[in-house]
């Protein structure tokens, strides 16, 4: 129901409560209930595969929420918190079907970089600041997905998509080297970075560390191949604790020296508020718009790489609201910036789950295991968890894929590895961004120069069709021609280069015809070109005609004012139609002495 219509209504007296649910109708609800698409997956088998992933998820969030946390300035527990309802939320409503969100290092480090200079890290202060960009962002999300800005995520290519994963799994595994080899070291920073400051530590190697960690990536390897039946990354990680605790029996802790995760609090997430004063609002405002960018950027790609893994699509739009709420209720429940997570979205996929309930489970199991279990993490070893991701980190790049791109296309080839060298080498955000910026600027500089045939009657073909084979025969007065592409703002300076060569190399052919099947769309600039190229031909004595135009490209001829009336009487629907009158206007004193005849007209001299 639209505006008038509702007026009328009011004023013809309907009931207003009538009105209002007839107005309630009317509107799109769709973005409320986006588990219609999966819930019909749902069934035992499904149910059992998710709640298989939802506990090694859970299990994985563990150490990564108080790492990410600690990252971001924040006090441990909040990167748990920020794993729990925010993550239910954007499963809920987001569309993908192996997305997890929560804190990542990504978000951990951007939100670090932002508020360290406006307050001190994990003070009161910071945590309300925090609470408050979480909101903010939140708030911009939403926006964009009721604005229907999820078209946003077309622009990501699918070579960007294989690339930006293959460098995020690199990354992942560089960033687990000082807990897969026991090593103190600082793990932030690019993949050269971390690669230095490994070598520099190469001697600090802890033996003990590292036989949990390649014993706990054996098992997940043998596990997976010889018994894929079973939840291989939960038996790699139990075998590893294991090994660690029979070293720990054998040797003593203090000569093994295996890190563990540690206890954790036992709490469920208190009730918390954002501090939307004008000042926090404007203070925040570039920051908040600077992190929204690039956590819908890291949501959508990470969606859109498993969706391609899993066989279905993702909906922009219904992941940015997903997204949207997600953040907006963390920050209520004592969560900061959350967006999709690498690293426990490949744990998801990996671990065989199918639905989003396997994030739903995930999340109550973790608060299950806060509650219950927490203080036992402390036998969990890191060097256990590096294993694991080892194993994620490799399960997420698509060696077939990127076999599939090196040889099928040079193009999509420096795309990719733009995406992946940029993700390794700079950040990630900045990886998408190149790569998108990449395949914008390849997909401009091949519509620019849309392709130009000539044609002519091919005697081969049936009823003499017209065809663009090489050698055919030619009127001498008349070219035949077709374009291929949209004539634009972008296009028109290389179609205006042709017909200008056109003209230098055949004077002769003073008429010209184009089949503009081929042509799309033109804009104003398009359509002055073709109007300039009409009026040049007619100073030299011919003329320009258009043959089969589509009814989109006449209207914006017609709009940009590039037909006159004369010009109007130069369209034609059909070939033969456009022959037959453009054979009237030739100079038959040539027509004469031509000994083409390639028409039905020059032969009957008509």
């Amino acid at each position: 129901m639209n505006f008038l219509q509702s007026l009328q209504q009011r004023i013809r007296g309907q009931h207003p409560l009538d009105l209002s649910k007839q107005a309630l109708r009317s509107l799109d609800w769709s973005w409320t209930t986006p588990y219609k698409a999966w819930l019909p997956l749902v069934g035992p088998a499904s149910l059992r595969a998710d709640l298989v992933a939802a506990l090694t998820g859970a299990i994985v969030v563990l150490p990564q929420g108080v790492a990410f946390a600690t990252i971001a300035g924040m006090p441990p527990e909040y990167g748990l918190y920020a794993g729990m309802i925010p993550a239910i939320i954007a499963a809920w409503f987001g569309s993908s079907r192996h997305l997890v969100s929560g804190p990542t290092t990504a978000a951990s480090v951007v939100l670090f970089s932002t508020l360290s200079a406006m307050a001190i890290p994990g003070t009161p202060d910071y945590v309300m600041l925090a609470l408050t960009l979480t909101f903010m962002v939140g708030v911009i999300e939403l926006a964009l997905g009721f604005a229907r800005m999820g078209a946003l995520v077309n622009f990501i290519s699918h070579s960007v998509v294989v690339g930006f994963t293959a460098g995020a799994a690199v990354l992942i595994a560089a960033k687990q080297l000082k807990h897969f080899f026991g090593v103190e070291m600082d793990s932030g920073g690019h993949l050269h970075d971390i690669i230095i400051r490994f070598g520099q530590h190469v001697l600090e190697i802890n033996p003990s560390a590292t036989l949990v960690a390649v014993s706990t990536l054996a098992l997940g390897i043998a596990c997976k191949r010889w018994l894929p039946k079973i939840p291989y990354m939960i038996v790699a990680m139990l075998g590893g604790s294991l090994v660690a605790l029979g070293l720990d029996a054998l040797f003593g802790p203090e000569t093994t020296g295996i890190a563990t995760v540690g206890a954790l609090p036992a709490t469920l997430p208190p009730l918390s508020a954002p501090s939307l004063t004008l000042d926090h609002i404007r203070e925040l405002a570039p920051s908040a718009l600077a992190v929204t960018l690039f956590a819908l950027t890291e949501a959508v790609s990470i969606g859109r790489a498993l969706g391609a893994r899993g066989g279905y699509r993702i909906d922009g739009n219904q992941e940015f609201i997903g997204q949207g709420l997600s953040n907006i209720a963390g920050s209520f429940f004592s969560g900061y910036v959350a967006t999709g997570s690498f690293n426990r979205s490949g744990v998801n996929y990996e671990a065989g789950a199918r639905t989003p309930l396997a994030s739903v489970f995930a999340a109550f199991m973790l608060m299950a295991i806060v509650l219950l279990v927490a203080p036992y993490a402390s036998y969990l070893p890191k060097a256990a968890m590096a294993g694991v991701l080892f194993l994620v980190a490799w399960g997420l790049i698509d060696r077939d894929e990127i076999k599939h791109i090196l040889h099928s296309s040079k193009r999509e080839t420096s795309v990719l590895a733009v995406t992946f060298f940029s993700a390794i080498f700079l950040e990630l955000e900045l990886a998408i961004f190149a790569g998108v910026l990449l395949s914008l600027v390849l997909y401009l500089e091949r519509t620019s120069k849309p392709k130009i045939h000539t044609m002519a009657p091919n005697p081969h073909l049936p009823s003499q069709a017209f065809s663009s084979e090489p050698g055919l025969t030619e009127c001498p007065q008349l070219r035949f021609m077709r374009i291929d592409g949209s004539v634009f703002f972008g296009s028109a300076p290389h179609v205006e280069q042709y017909f200008d060569r056109l003209r230098a190399e055949h004077p002769d052919q003073k008429y010209l015809a184009l089949f503009s099947n081929g042509i799309n769309f033109v804009d104003l600039q398009g359509g002055l070109a073709l109007f300039r190229e009409m009026q040049r031909r007619r100073e030299d004595g011919g003329d320009l005609y258009l043959i089969n135009v589509k009814q989109g490209l006449w209207e914006a001829l017609e709009r940009c004012g590039c037909l006159d009336e004369r010009g109007s009487r130069n369209i034609f629907q059909s070939k033969t139609a456009a022959v037959r009158a453009i054979y009237q206007k030739l100079d038959k004193s040539v027509c004469a002495t031509c000994d083409k005849r390639i028409f039905w007209e020059c032969r009957q001299g008509k």
